[in-house]
């Protein structure tokens, strides 16, 4: 994916579409009318199509989001929302470990090998909810609502709501043990806890 940095900056550019889109609470419909689009969908749903390309292809981040010759789902956002999906593909794949593991905490049973889509939608959701600067209500409406616009997903709509929602209650308390489990610590957030509990302790 090229050389990124090894700290996620805090905060990241967050779409206005974003943060104009209406908060749900423990609600799990979000309908809208058909053929009314969803603010801030198509971010979200080029950030699980790219996500599949690199996990299940292996393609090069950098080559999908090249401004020129980069996926089309990428090419059709404007500029503030292309960065917007790059934030939550770097974050994404730079913490996968953790996420994985915090999901699947919240999965009665591993999801099953058919289920990628799913699981990118999952993935691009909770890179938002505990690394990035986006109100986790919109996180999670606006996963339930890719969920439930993907015939391979609709059914699991509700695990989506459910998972992601705990996950966002959750996410300060887990955080920190889900980090010494690996490496990814960011920079930013060792740092936190060396303030906080001292170089030995932090380690």
């Amino acid at each position: 994916m090229g050389p990124q940095s090894d700290r996620i900056q805090r905060p990241v550019v967050v779409s206005g579409a974003t943060r104009r889109h209406g908060t749900s609470g423990d609600r799990e419909d979000n309908a809208v009318s058909p053929g009314e689009p969803v603010a801030g969908l198509a971010a979200r749903k080029a950030a699980a199509r790219l996500l599949a390309a690199v996990i299940d292809a292996k393609t090069p981040l950098d080559g999908l989001t090249d401004h020129d010759n980069g996926h089309p789902q990428y090419k059709a956002l404007d500029l503030r929302d292309r960065a917007l999906v790059r934030a939550i593909l770097v974050t994404a794949l730079r913490f996968r470990m953790t996420i994985s593991g915090l999901l699947a905490r919240r999965l009665e049973k591993p999801l099953p090998p058919n289920a990628t889509v799913l699981s990118h939608i999952l993935h691009v959701a909770a890179a938002q909810i505990l690394f990035l600067d986006i109100p986790d209500s919109a996180a999670v409406d606006l996963a339930v609502t890719h969920a439930k616009s993907d015939p391979r997903t609709v059914r699991f709509s509700g695990l989506v709501n459910g998972v992601l929602r705990t996950l966002a209650r959750s996410k300060q308390a887990e955080l920190a043990a889900a980090f010494a489990a690996t490496d990814e610590a960011p920079k930013w957030f060792s740092d936190r806890l060396k303030a906080a509990y001292g170089v030995d302790k932090a380690r």
